[in-house]
């Protein structure tokens, strides 16, 4: 019995004890201490107990987060039936001073109080706020702790504040309304609605303005949403309406495991207000609408668009979010209005429809055929004269064409069909490789007219020209030319900028003609031409054979004055010249069984089109007869010294003269 009374007078001790320490103003004390410690440590603020009185039936509780932040609870609580009926009031009257709880820069003030009631097995939560200044109410339902019931009524909640009370700038203006109604929350077996209603929305130009650089019109908007979940699915309906653009969409999803039935409507009035978000410099008006329908294993995306004034359809499949086969239809693009989207020039009008089918859309194994054709092409001449600087007005150019695109596993092939009235151009085979980015081609040009390309020549030119050849570009630019031209062959080709060419057997009168000089000597020639394009530099070293010259001042006034004839004669020797852009610096060296015609340092301007030129005549082994040629390249100033020869047929006259008078005298 002893012993009995001894561990009941123990147990009585500790009892007392427990209760002074946990029930009375003594323990209280001693409490607050430990728990104003451990609350700093969890919290990672200065936190001060301010009040902290605790008894059998009653709790009160002050707590100072920071100076400008506290938090109070008081009520009554029952530990035996774990029953609790408390009030709460928060107080957070800056903000900013709870980064270290939030970790994060929030700004202003928040307050909210309510009513907790109920036991462990069932809490009600009610309480009001006045989140960025709006008229918040809420109720809370909790079994064993986990919330399992929600209503709440958030009006006029202001934008404006809550961008600033979450650190971001004052995008937009606008006041929020959002009614949510869930009787049960608990996982897969949700029921409730929310809707969620935005009023007064207005961007603020300047702050785009000098945050994206981007100049927006006065917009104004507004939004609807309204969402009803049961169990798994979520119905809903959304609509933003703005001057820029309207979004819209309606449907079913569920989540888990995801299924999606919706449709979707775009209706951008202008794309530039986007580049924050997209990241691409646009601009103008688009419209996109469709449907999406399936799940992560295979969703199918239909869209129709009206890009660049087009009708444009699209059929998608997706298959883990990725795509993996597109099937596009566009009908009369207008290039123009695309060159408007992209802020690029107005470069060319045209119209251009494409049909595109890709089985797979993995660039190692991409399969699929594109037809593209252009239609009515018409190149702006006037602003390309003025971009590239031109020296002189391009023509007016049309074109239209047709391309064949065939992609498969990483190589990219394409056939081409294009024709303007400048040139025509056909490709067989273009093959291009992704991986390392390179090009071989064959191609076949066709220019009927020359002179055409007078405004990048920068020099008239006559008749036509066809040359066909292989372009490859890997590491370096190799491209092939060969043409039949002035009744010879062309056989020319291009490294990176050396270029090189061999003209075999053909007819000088055709090479004069095509180049628009005075037709002075007809004869076949061969010549190898090195020059760089980078440079503008080069040599052109040729051979003439079987030459006559035709009729021309140089030869007439030395036939007139040194009664030789060279138009009988054939003529064979070389011709070389340096050329160094404009300038060309020519040498000539002929020959005939009884003449010789020979020129250096010839000087040519293909710019200004002039000549200087003295060329040395020796005839039938008469003293030599110097031409000279000045000006115009087509109209020199013609000036034959014959003084030489004139001296020679007189030293003649002369001679035979004395002749005859020896002969009388003896």
């Amino acid at each position: 019995m002893k012993i009995a009374k001894w561990l009941v007078g123990v147990v009585a001790v500790l009892l007392g004890g427990v209760y002074i320490v946990a029930f009375t103003s003594l323990g209280n004390g001693i409490v607050a201490p430990i728990v104003e410690k451990k609350m700093q440590q969890n919290l990672h603020l200065n936190a001060q107990l301010q009040t902290f009185s605790l008894s059998t039936s009653e709790i009160k509780i002050v707590l100072a987060l920071t100076p400008k932040n506290t938090l109070s609870i008081q009520g009554s609580y029952s530990p035996f039936s774990q029953s609790v009926d408390l009030s709460y009031d928060l107080t957070f009257s800056d903000l900013k001073e709870l980064q270290p709880l939030t970790q994060t820069q929030l700004q202003g003030a928040l307050l909210t109080d309510g009513k907790i009631k109920g036991d462990m097995k069932f809490l009600t939560v009610d309480g009001k706020s006045d989140l960025a200044h709006s008229d918040t109410t809420y109720h809370v339902e909790l079994t064993d702790l986990n919330p399992t019931s929600i209503v709440a009524k958030l009006h006029h909640i202001d934008l404006q504040t809550l961008l600033a009370m979450i650190g971001q700038k004052r995008y937009a203006t606008a006041t929020i309304d959002i009614d949510a109604n869930f009787k049960n929350i608990t996982p897969h077996q949700l029921d409730g609605d929310v809707l969620l209603q935005t009023s007064k929305g207005a961007l603020n130009p300047k702050v785009m303005k000098e945050d994206f650089n981007i100049s927006i019109p006065s917009t104004s908007f507004a939004m609807n949403l309204s969402a009803q979940l049961k169990g798994d699915d979520i119905t809903y309906k959304y609509l933003l309406k703005s001057n820029l653009a309207k979004i819209s969409s309606r449907g079913n999803i569920t989540p888990q495991p995801l299924h999606v039935s919706l449709k979707y409507g775009l209706d951008i009035q202008e794309l530039a207000v986007f580049k924050p978000m997209t990241g691409t410099d646009l601009r103008g008006g688009f419209k996109l609408s469709g449907t999406a329908k399936g799940d992560k294993q295979k969703m199918v995306i239909d869209a129709k668009s009206d890009i660049a004034a087009s009708l444009t359809t699209a059929h998608i499949t997706l298959k883990a979010f990725q795509p993996s086969e597109v099937t596009a239809q566009v009908r009369h693009l207008k290039v123009q209005k695309l060159l408007y989207m992209i802020k690029q020039p107005h470069y060319t009008d045209a119209n251009i429809d494409v049909d595109a089918k890709l089985t797979n859309l993995d660039p190692q194994n991409l399969q699929g055929e594109v037809v593209t054709k252009i239609m009515n092409g018409k190149l702006d001449s006037n602003y390309l004269t003025r971009a590239y600087k031109f020296k002189h007005p391009m023509p007016t150019t049309t074109y239209n064409g047709i391309i064949n695109t065939v992609l498969n596993k990483g190589a990219i092939t394409s056939q081409i069909d294009f024709n303007s009235n400048l040139a025509n151009l056909d490709i067989e085979k273009a093959r291009y490789v992704l991986a390392d980015a390179s090009l071989t081609s064959d191609y076949k040009v066709k220019v009927p007219n020359l002179d055409r390309l007078y405004f990048v020549s920068d020099r008239h030119l006559r008749g036509g020209i066809t040359a066909h050849g292989k372009i490859t570009k890997a590491k370096d630019l190799d491209l092939t030319m060969l043409s039949d031209i002035a009744n010879g062959k062309l056989d020319a080709k291009l490294h990176n900028d050396d270029f090189t060419a061999h003209l075999n057997d053909m007819d000088t009168l055709k090479v004069l003609n095509i180049l628009l000089y005075p037709e002075v000597f007809d004869a076949k020639v061969d010549a190898d031409v090195k020059y760089n394009l980078a440079t503008s530099k080069g040599v052109v070293d040729a051979k003439l054979k079987e030459g006559k010259f035709t009729k021309n001042a140089a030869l007439d006034l030395t036939k007139q004055y040194a009664k030789i004839d060279l138009y009988k004669q054939i003529f064979s020797g070389i011709a070389n010249a340096k050329v160094n852009k404009e300038h060309v610096n020519a040498s000539l060296d002929l020959k005939s069984n009884a003449s010789s015609i020979s020129t250096k340092n010839t000087k040519l301007n293909t710019k200004t089109h002039s000549i200087n030129s003295k060329i040395k005549i020796v005839a039938n082994n008469n003293p030599a007869i110097y031409v000279t040629l000045q000006g115009d390249l087509n109209r020199p100033k013609v000036n034959v010294d014959v003084n030489a020869i004139i001296k020679h047929e007189a030293q003649k006259v002369i001679n035979k003269e004395v002749n005859k008078f020896l002969r009388k005298l003896f």
